[in-house]
């Protein structure tokens, strides 16, 4: 049966583990955060950049072909 003190000692290095897992999810949340962040501003700007796209591609002229001729 352990004694009195090797269950104190093991309970500290719990406190311990436990309080080192919290920073670490914590840093693991703001980065999560960071890139939610950059993945939204990235997304905006390809759809910006697609509506821009779609405005040049209407601006161009369309091609037509006559019957008997090959492009």
């Amino acid at each position: 049966m352990p004694s009195l003190t090797d269950l104190l000692e093991r309970v500290e290095r719990l406190l311990l583990r436990h309080d080192e897992l919290k920073r670490t999810n914590t840093l693991l949340q703001e980065q999560v955060q960071a890139l939610s962040q950059e993945r939204d501003s990235l997304r905006s700007r390809l759809g910006a950049a697609r509506s821009r796209i779609d405005a040049l591609l209407e601006r161009l002229p369309v091609e037509t072909t006559e019957p008997g001729k090959n492009s």
